[in-house]
């Protein structure tokens, strides 16, 4: 039987279509706050095999069940991911604002994959072969909702380590939901994603395992399961948008260990933690796995040594540098930020630097290593002029960017003020 992948199987078949829709994403506009105590508004559309979204709608918040199995588990799964969040971390929705979500199933034939596409999730209905319908599993759904929290929140970009941040965060979440409707305690959870995705006869347990990375099956039809679960075993590749589905496995054991460290249930305990560094400022764009780490630990209170371990057995030392695969992230040693102003209405030149490295003592270097987690100089370009504006050309370890005062973001103006002593 022909191997359908090498790296994650949940996105075999239909790849042409799931890149077209990821490389597309678009931003959601803020949604009216709901009303105190009122759930965000969900519709579940039917797109009838077709690929145009988001198809007929079949289902909404309030309506009873359909009758379509897919409708009707995209209904459930989807109130359940918005409960999760909203009674545990207390978001509203995915944007934090109430924001109504769409989800279309019936997607495509014989799609075996499901998507966030940066305004809805997409579930198709499986092969028929390998894969069952994705709506079946829930934590799938779980799963695809949790990046529209990422994207929302950190933004971490979609390759690298911050995008296998991504894809992990999103996994630590489903994980939540799965555990929380069938009452398990992190102890008692399978740690499972997508247990029940695979037709009868596939020898697999699930697409990931979060306990054992590299377990989850092993079929002709598959591969192996190429999950690492040690930094040691980081996988380089140009695949897959750097190795994301496949290197998620080293934070998925950490956030397995530490969920089991700090006890109770997942969504209380490392569900919390993961959470609020997501959310807490300290997780930006191109975090890598060590300042990702970091943020955890800070935002672990009591638990911060259990969390720290946690890491620290997968080979991620929080606020390290210099690890395998990072992408603009922590600096690695000898690297330096460098800010050049000109323009200004008097025409004048600054220039100064600062070395990450080599100026330890320098009481800036703490603040500017966090600064340079979080900031995508990448995503900042080359922005139009601004007349009589200064111009700031920004070198922050080796990534490049001139931009204008006013399109100066908070972090990129404190980076500016810290070199230049402004």
């Amino acid at each position: 039987m022909r191997r359908l992948v090498d790296t994650d199987p949940a996105y075999a078949g239909g790849l042409s279509l799931d890149d077209r829709h990821r490389s597309h994403r678009a931003a959601v506009a803020p949604a009216t706050p709901p009303e105190p105590g009122r759930a965000a508004a969900w519709t579940v559309h039917d797109a009838r095999g077709g690929t145009d979204l988001p198809g007929t709608p079949r289902r909404a918040a309030g309506d009873p069940p359909t009758g379509d199995l897919a409708v009707d588990e995209a209904s459930e799964g989807t109130a359940a991911a918005l409960a999760l969040f909203e009674e545990a971390y207390g978001r509203a929705s995915y944007d934090g604002r109430g924001a109504p979500v769409s989800v279309t199933v019936h997607y495509g034939r014989g799609y075996a994959n499901a998507f966030w596409d940066g305004t809805q999730l997409v579930f198709g209905d499986g092969d028929g072969r390998v894969f069952e319908r994705f709506t079946k599993p829930v934590d799938v759904l779980g799963h695809e909702l949790a990046h529209a929290v990422v994207e929302h929140t950190a933004g971490l970009v979609y390759e690298g380590q911050s995008g296998a941040l991504n894809e992990s965060v999103a996994d630590a979440f489903a994980a939540c939901l799965k555990q929380r409707l069938l009452g398990q305690t992190a102890a008692e959870g399978d740690w499972l994603v997508g247990a029940g995705l695979f037709r009868p006869g596939v020898a697999a347990r699930g697409l990931r395992d979060m306990a054992a990375p590299g377990t989850a099956y092993d079929d002709p039809a598959l591969g192996r399961d190429p999950q690492p679960a040690h930094l040691d075993a980081y996988v380089e590749t140009t695949d897959d948008h750097g190795g994301v589905h496949v290197n998620s496995g080293i934070p998925n054991r950490a956030f397995h260990l530490a969920a089991l460290a700090v006890g109770g249930t997942s969504e209380a305990g490392a569900g919390r933690i993961w959470y609020d560094a997501l959310t807490g400022g300290d997780v930006g764009p191109r975090s890598d796995f060590a300042s990702f780490a970091a943020a955890t630990v800070l935002a672990a209170g009591p638990h911060a040594d259990a969390v720290r371990d946690a890491w620290q057995e997968v080979g991620v030392v929080p606020g390290a540098t210099g690890v395998p695969g990072a992408r603009a992230a922590a600096p690695a040693p000898g690297l330096r930020v460098v800010v050049r102003r000109t323009g200004g209405f008097a025409g004048l030149v600054v220039e100064a630097a600062v070395d990450l490295d080599a100026d330890r003592d320098d009481p800036r270097v703490p603040e500017l290593r966090s600064l340079v987690g979080r900031v995508d100089l990448a995503g900042v370009g080359q922005v139009s002029a601004v007349p009589d504006a200064f111009v700031y050309d920004l070198d922050v370890c080796g990534e490049r960017a001139v931009v204008p005062e006013p399109r100066l973001t908070p972090d990129l103006r404190r980076i500016v003020e810290l070199v230049l002593g402004d």
